[in-house]
């Protein structure tokens, strides 16, 4: 496997784990008054562009973990407008 390709796999993976324990606490604890809504709007609006940009290229590192980041960011928007 390409040296670089294992390199865009494993800072994928690491970038989209570190929403993970975020979504778990507040999902827990429902409590996301902490939370900057309007930071993880426009962070959702810069994840879709690399959605974009990885489909441009063909990169499937790029889509899937911020694919899966979105969607993690949304479901952070989503407990932020129903508890925050």
């Amino acid at each position: 496997m390409d040296p670089i390709f294992i390199v865009g796999i494993t800072a994928a993976t690491l970038t989209t784990a570190a929403f993970l324990p975020q979504v778990a606490k507040a999902h827990q604890s429902r409590h996301t008054k902490d939370l900057s809504l309007s930071m993880f709007i426009v962070l959702a609006i810069g994840v879709s562009l690399w959605i974009v940009y990885g489909v441009a290229l063909g990169s499937i590192p790029v889509i899937a973990a911020n694919s899966v980041t979105l969607c993690l960011m949304l479901y952070l928007v989503y407990l932020k407008i129903k508890y925050g």
